[in-house]
């Protein structure tokens, strides 16, 4: 299991970025996987405690539902636009995806295995993927 404690000691810096676009915002988007294999999407409130990454589901919710029967799923931070003449200041966005792990009624536990923070470079003028795994480490491509 990777938790949050092991991408904060892996990556610090880039660990503190994530999560300071996590903790910018109080509501988040979760992905998860129906019954008949269609994806659904449903906002979600999550926190980082004593190195967990945790969220849970209201009682009888959908999508406690689904990741009970598969755990599957993609956290998703707030988004919010670049400010016009202020790109370069723009935050960006950030991913994380792995396994809800069920610690008692409608709670969970991520279980990481993939964070990805979108950007721009200093000039604004690259798109920049950074993306760290478990197994791969920390990886950044730049787009025009």
């Amino acid at each position: 299991m990777t938790a949050w404690q092991d991408v904060e000691a892996s990556v610090p810096e880039f660990a503190r970025r994530v999560r300071a676009l996590f903790d910018a915002h109080k509501h988040k988007t979760l992905a998860t996987v129906r019954a008949d294999g269609a994806p659904r999407i449903s906002g979600i409130e999550s926190v980082f405690e004593d190195g967990e990454l945790v969220f849970g589901s209201m009682p009888n919710a959908r999508k406690g539902a689904d990741l009970l029967r598969d755990p599957r799923f993609a956290l998703h931070s707030a988004t919010v636009d670049p400010v016009e003449g202020a790109e370069a200041e723009w935050p960006g966005e950030a991913k994380i995806s792995g396994r809800a792990l069920p610690v008692g009624t409608d709670r969970f536990h991520a279980d990481i295995t993939g964070v990805v923070h979108t950007h721009l470079n200093e000039k604004a003028t690259l798109l920049v993927v950074e993306w760290w795994t478990p197994a791969g480490g920390l990886r950044r491509v730049e787009r025009e």
